[in-house]
């Protein structure tokens, strides 16, 4: 791992078993992902799929809120998943804090703010000093584009797009490297969803925050992406830059999906949703789409695609993009 790199996830994989623990079957809500973030400036990465393909459990994995079952996380070159559990709860929130989908979750409904900043700033941050405290929770709620007095209310006081701004102004009183954004503007009225996604690329820029985005709303993820990776099943179908991945899509399951949306919102339309049933087919081998894929061949069926990478820079999990197809 160089310097540069603040995060890489490395055949990461999470096994559930479905149908008790007898007769239960196995199947992978994450199969292998890797990818990292890195280089000199802040980046904004995108897992974008729909319900059900895994994006949620890899969030929480990289939070460290649930276990892998093998693979490996590494933030700012540690290993968190080798960490002791005091480590975790000291060191890992400063590098790594989450934005959850449901702001008042991350509040207690029936008391003020206010207080949940200042423990952030004094027990997460190690802020001894009550008056530099205090000047962090200010600047967090100045970079959001809130008033402090505002933090002296209660949440049920507040709209849903306030309390939001509030959990981001939580999140980044520790100064982490890495913020995990999962589908923080979906409960958000889409009058006010512009307005969150530009305070995170704000963040980007001026604190340089690496965000992983978490979304099935493709246009938000156009917007504000640097890198995205469409997910499908527990895998990653194809990642690169999100000019690239809009511009041409390459991944079968890519295509149609741009096909398959309305153009006004782009987001995913029920054809194409994964059912409950479809679960077996996470045991079958090949590739996870072989099954809908007009150009499906006979090593489709038989051996999983790894990443192809392109000349554009995207890789590509297909095997229309091998030099060899031989099985």
């Amino acid at each position: 791992m160089t310097e540069n790199n603040v995060l890489r996830v490395e055949n990461l994989t999470k096994i559930y078993k479905t149908g008790g623990l007898i007769l239960g079957k196995k199947f992978k809500a994450v199969d292998a992902v890797t990818f990292g973030l890195e280089g000199d400036s802040a980046n904004i990465f995108t897992i974008v799929g729909e319900s059900g393909c895994g994006k949620t459990t890899l969030a929480r994995m990289i939070l460290s809120l649930i276990e892998p079952t093998h693979g490996r996380i590494e933030v700012l070159g540690k290993d968190i998943l080798k960490l002791s559990s005091k480590d975790r709860g000291k060191w890992l929130p400063r590098a790594i804090q989450p934005v959850f989908q449901n702001p008042f979750e991350a509040f207690n409904p029936l008391r003020k703010v206010y207080p949940y900043l200042i423990h952030t700033a004094t027990k997460v941050a190690g802020i001894e000093d009550r008056g530099e405290a205090v000047e962090r929770v200010h600047q967090a709620l100045e970079a959001v584009r809130l008033s402090p007095d505002i933090a002296e209310r209660s949440p049920y006081e507040l709209s849903g797009g306030q309390v939001q701004r509030l959990s981001i102004a939580r999140a980044i009183i520790p100064r982490p490297k890495i913020i995990v954004a999962d589908e923080p503007v979906s409960m958000i009225d889409a009058s006010l969803r512009m307005g969150i996604l530009n305070i995170f690329k704000q963040l980007k820029e001026e604190l340089g925050i690496n965000f992983i985005y978490i979304t099935h709303d493709l246009s938000t993820a156009y917007y504000i992406s640097d890198q995205i990776a469409v997910m499908y099943k527990g895998s990653f179908a194809e990642m690169g830059s999100a000019d690239a991945i809009f511009g041409e899509p390459l991944h079968p399951y890519t295509q149609l999906l741009m096909d398959s949306i309305p153009r006004v919102d782009r987001k995913w339309s029920g054809k194409i949703k994964v059912a409950v049933t479809e679960v077996e087919e996470y045991l079958l081998p090949g590739c996870k789409f072989a099954d809908r894929c007009p150009y499906v061949m006979d090593i489709c069926k038989k051996k999983a695609p790894p990443l192809f990478r392109m000349g554009s820079g995207v890789e590509v999990a297909c095997w229309l993009y091998s030099d060899s197809k031989e099985a």
